[in-house]
């Protein structure tokens, strides 16, 4: 007998449907020659401190750092998964050969590797490894199934991972809990988490401390289009007066006028990442919402493994492409004008070179029914986003004109549509998006030489401060270890330097919102006063660098692809959290105030009654300076 164990009881069932093992036994599924089996996510983890050492179990400066001679997992304490655990675990005796059937990325490997090691495997393991659960695709999964020992590093990043996390995590929370919390307070430092929160809070005090300041631009009209003048801001509005007085009774002249055909490509297939930045900005959902969505459409067959980092296809995609737009048929408006013509194969979509485990998100090709609304919005991003990438380029006329009045130089830039290509994909999308077409002002036609009448302009304007984070561009943030990257080819090389991966960063988001130590105003992303306070009282980088966390994940990717030592990796650790404990060890004592969870403002001081606070019964006082300053004079009065 042949045990498949899957992640969830839902793929378990494909699985076993397709392999003929039809007889639903108490934990398993069994015939054919197979039990199919399966985990509810992480079923076992890492121990906990206390579980180590009887020292561990208390809070202490002393005890500190926590770094066990052996790391070790358990089951996790829950009675329906020691209940699976041991049904596993039985299987495991009785069986043949294990075949890994979890999800096919670092997590689910890690996942399934805990559990046999606790099972105490010793049976021969092959692994399955699929982009999609249609019955096709795990037919051919399990027609070419892999040695288990060839994801042997996938595995080994997957557990430094969470060794680093938990070193970091455990000893950094203790560590400044102690020393600079509140009673019964616990600051909450990770990995991940911190460096995020820290890009958070920066960009926070730059909107915070922001002063604005005026300035204007010199622009004129001239025949219903607005040109530009080369000056930039100016800063003081007599000087731009001066210059309106000295081209008022000017006439414009066209110095030069071009226009120049131009391509424009179909924008990207969707990894995790982009999907969740698109669907925020179009749909307003958030990134684990978008997770959520994404990971129902994949265990209903409708798209591709979506935990991907990757916006390339394989080779190999390419002979099944055909048939997948054959089967759209809700989209056959669209794919009609594919047929009959060999099907675009592009370098921006179709390279081996850039897909690792797994490649861009797809659609199957399975008729879609019985989903949500909010689960047909996301489809129909991910399908008209593939159909588009084999249309051809949209041709577009870009226009320059550059004129001069006096001595200022002017500058318009025009553009038109010739030929929409793969822009009718999106011309009917309700939620407009990256494919909508770019608005910009129509250009009559202009002769060099040619002069007339204009109107010069000043337009006043205040400089702004930085954007607030939202979801989606803090997502681009966090893939690119906090650097503004716009241009897709960059954006790819950074990838692998980026601040969690693309399956966790949508929890780290809201780990840090259900800490309070941010906040979510509509779609804006806002540093609460507490973590402010926290991230001021670490003041070593390693804890909140997104950089330095960046090099983290690239030393992490090269242990998963064979590249660095793991125990090189896991010394790194030790010393970086021995030199951490002493550094805050012998760190000024600032104690974290506590914020008023009415108004989110002001410092509570004392006592129970809330002064200055819309609810006088809560258990704050003195909440901001104005009420302080009140009490103050009272108590004066009072003592004289």
């Amino acid at each position: 007998m042949k045990l498949c164990i899957a992640e969830k009881p839902s793929v378990a069932k494909d699985i076993a449907q397709v392999l003929g093992a039809k007889s639903r036994m108490d934990g398993y599924y069994e015939g054919n020659g197979y039990y199919v089996s399966w985990t509810f996510g992480h079923l076992c983890g890492l121990t906990e401190p206390q579980e180590y050492t009887d020292k561990w179990k208390y809070w202490d400066l002393k005890t500190l750092p926590m770094i066990p001679a052996k790391f070790s997992i358990k089951v996790k304490e829950d009675q329906g998964v020691q209940k699976q655990f041991n049904t596993i675990k039985h299987l495991v005796g009785k069986c043949d050969e294990v075949i890994n059937c979890g999800d096919a990325g670092q997590e689910g490997e890690l996942i399934q590797r805990w559990v046999l090691a606790k099972a105490q495997s010793t049976k021969p393991l092959k692994r399955l490894w699929i982009s999609s659960l249609t019955e096709e695709a795990i037919k051919e999964g399990f027609s070419k199934l892999e040695e288990g020992s060839k994801y042997d590093n996938l595995y080994a990043a997957g557990s430094a991972r969470a060794i680093g996390d938990w070193l970091l995590g455990m000893n950094a929370t203790r560590l400044f809990t102690i020393r600079f919390g509140k009673k019964g307070q616990v600051l909450s430092v990770g990995r991940v988490q911190t460096p995020t929160l820290a890009m958070i809070v920066k960009r926070q005090l730059e909107i915070d401390n922001f002063v604005s300041t005026k300035y204007w631009e010199l622009k004129t009209l001239y025949r219903n289009v607005l040109f530009s003048s080369s000056k930039g801001k100016i800063t003081d509005l007599e000087k731009g007066e001066e210059f309106i007085q000295k081209i008022e009774n000017e006439e414009f002249e066209v110095v030069s006028y071009t226009q120049k055909k131009g391509k424009e490509q179909p924008p990207r297939l969707f990894d995790l990442t982009s999907l969740q930045v698109e669907s925020n900005k179009k749909i307003s959902l958030s990134a684990e919402q978008t997770l959520n969505t994404i990971q129902n459409l994949y265990e209903k067959k409708l798209v591709t493994y979506p935990r991907v980092d990757t916006t390339y296809l394989s080779d190999d995609i390419y002979p099944k492409i055909p048939a997948i737009l054959n089967k759209l048929t809700h989209y056959s408006r669209f794919t009609e004008a594919l047929r009959g013509s060999p099907i675009r194969k592009s370098k921006k979509v179709f390279d081996n070179k850039k897909v690792t485990d797994h490649h861009a998100i797809i659609p199957t090709g399975e008729t879609p029914s019985g989903i949500t609304p909010q689960e047909q919005k996301i489809y129909d991003m991910i399908t008209r986003r593939f159909i588009s990438v084999f249309y051809p380029d949209c041709i577009v006329s870009n226009t320059t004109v550059i004129g001069k009045v006096d001595t200022v130089d002017f500058k318009a830039t025009g553009r038109q549509v010739l030929e929409k290509g793969w822009r009718v994909v999106f011309e009917d999308d309700k939620n407009k998006g990256e494919g909508e077409e770019k608005k910009e002002q129509l250009m009559p036609t202009f002769e060099k030489g040619e002069r007339g009448e204009h109107k010069p302009q000043l337009q006043e304007k205040d400089t702004r401060p930085p954007a607030y984070y939202t979801e989606g561009t803090l997502l681009r943030a966090m893939e690119s270890a906090g650097k503004q990257v716009d241009d897709d080819e960059l954006r790819d090389l950074m990838k692998e330097n980026g601040i969690g991966r693309p399956s966790t960063r949508a929890n780290i988001i809201e780990t840090i919102a259900r800490r309070n130590y941010i906040k979510k105003e509509k779609k804006r992303i806002v540093a609460t006063q507490t973590g402010i306070h926290l991230i001021s009282l670490i003041s070593n980088d390693i804890l909140k660098s997104a950089e330095l966390t960046g090099q983290w994940e690239l030393k992490l990717r090269d242990i998963e692809k064979g590249e660095y030592d793991v125990k090189e990796f896991k010394q790194e650790l030790f010393e970086m959290v021995n030199l951490l404990v002493h550094e805050v060890k012998h760190q000024p004592v600032e104690k974290m105030p506590t914020i008023c969870p009415k108004c989110s403002k002001g410092t509570v001081l004392r006592g129970k009654t809330a002064w200055g606070c819309s609810d006088w019964k809560m258990d704050v006082s003195l909440n901001c300076r104005f009420y302080l300053r009140i009490f103050n004079y009272l108590v004066e009065i009072w003592r004289v």
